[in-house]
């Protein structure tokens, strides 16, 4: 059962103004890329999203939730260690590393049938994880201790 915090007061008005979602800005910004690692990193806005809904989740451990949080600071952080402003789509290869890294390791903690439920794309979802982890982090590899490092998954 997904967990949903209570946020709006009875006295309050909801909003009329329409706010695009980030992940929304993610699928614009990736839809037209159509160059060198184009495939994966067409994954990232359904990896992006899959660890917001594991925050969803309410039985979702400390530890599990902090790691999450560290993978979805890491997609918004405008100069993270291949900043988007410079490289552009190729700028969101370490990000899906990132969430991929992630999503491996909350497999492990967790299982995979619990992320298999949340999964909102019609892709299978483990061709998604092996394909997005193999092919970025053969990119980011000589950067990967940097990068876990600068996200607080490693000392």
């Amino acid at each position: 059962m997904p967990f949903i915090p209570d946020l709006i007061y009875e006295d309050e008005e909801i909003s009329d103004v329409n706010f695009k979602d980030f992940y929304d800005i993610l699928r614009e910004n990736l839809n037209s890329y159509e160059e060198e690692y184009d495939k994966f990193i067409d994954f990232g806005p359904d990896l992006y999203k899959l660890l917001t809904e594991v925050l969803n989740v309410k039985e979702v451990k400390p530890e599990i939730r902090l790691k999450a949080c560290a993978a979805i600071a890491y997609y918004v952080a405008p100069f993270d260690i291949i900043p988007e402003t410079i490289y552009g789509p190729k700028g969101y290869i370490d990000d899906i590393f990132v969430c991929a890294y992630v999503l491996k390791e909350i497999i492990n903690e967790m299982d995979y049938e619990f992320l298999e439920e949340l999964w909102e794309s019609e892709e299978d979802l483990q061709y998604v994880l092996d394909e997005s982890y193999t092919k970025s982090k053969e990119v980011v590899d000589d950067k990967i201790d940097v990068i876990l490092k600068y996200i607080g998954l490693k000392i």
